[in-house]
């Protein structure tokens, strides 16, 4: 993440260097609505909330196959890490005022969050949750005058996403209960916050920006797992650099 803050640092330092050039950009801060396009790293991980037994063995004995050994065994530990994914996507900027935007940025996403779980005799096992999200970020972006070739600016508002992978690669019927998935819900609601600056160049503008999301509401299926079972809550938050050319 460092190299991409550095790279955003550079951005912001060459367009204050051309601030004695002329106004570049194409016009397009005088259109009332325009379109771009966007590329994202994005940053995933779970905030998790375990129950008050979350420790407890799943199972008792002789509820299940003795060789499925972590049914039976307590947990010392679980954890998310974040992992790193990409999306790409469209702007529609509409033009409300001098310094106040509304955006709407669909975005197809790409990204895999992976879940720890730490056992006292049987070690660490990773649950990976593989998805392809479609993001519908609408907020509202409030910006600073321009300054020759750049603007500083700000966004607060909010997402839906939906995971379109298929119900074929979630189909855990067939496998053993320690084998099962880790399932979150196919849709659910985020907000979000960020920071960026518009850079003009001679027929297009460029932004990189910061974002931080979080859901807003629980998004695991609790279904009967010992993945599930040990959590209360599950949260998705997303640390995210764009860059989108309008």
């Amino acid at each position: 993440m460092r190299r991409y803050l550095g790279f955003f640092v550079m951005l912001m330092c060459f367009a204050l260097s051309s601030s004695a050039q002329e106004n570049w950009g194409g016009g397009v801060d005088d259109e009332i609505l325009h379109f771009g396009f966007t590329f994202q790293y994005v940053n995933s991980e779970f905030k998790i909330q375990k129950r008050p037994n979350w420790q407890a063995p799943f199972a008792s004995p002789g509820e299940y196959d003795p060789s499925e050994r972590i049914l039976y065994d307590s947990l010392y530990n679980i954890s998310s890490q974040g992992k790193p994914g990409f999306g790409i996507g469209f702007v529609s900027d509409l033009r409300l005022g001098n310094n106040v935007n509304l955006r709407v940025t669909p975005i197809l996403v790409f990204s895999d969050r992976l879940a720890y779980y730490g056992y006292k005799t049987e070690g660490l096992l990773e649950k990976k949750v593989q998805s392809t999200m479609i993001d519908i970020p609408f907020g509202v972006k409030l910006k600073s005058d321009r300054r020759k070739n750049f603007r500083a600016y700000i966004l607060a508002g909010g997402k839906y996403s939906m995971d379109i992978i298929s119900k074929k690669k979630l189909n855990d019927e067939d496998l053993i209960m320690s084998e099962k998935f880790l399932k979150t819900k196919k849709g659910f609601l985020s907000y979000e916050a960020a920071i960026g600056f518009d850079l003009y160049f001679e027929y297009f503008k460029m932004s990189p920006e910061i974002k931080f999301s979080q859901s807003v509401n629980d998004i695991l299926m609790h279904d009967r797992t010992p993945f599930a079972n040990p959590i209360e809550k599950m949260f998705l938050r997303n640390i995210q650099f764009s860059l989108s050319f309008e």
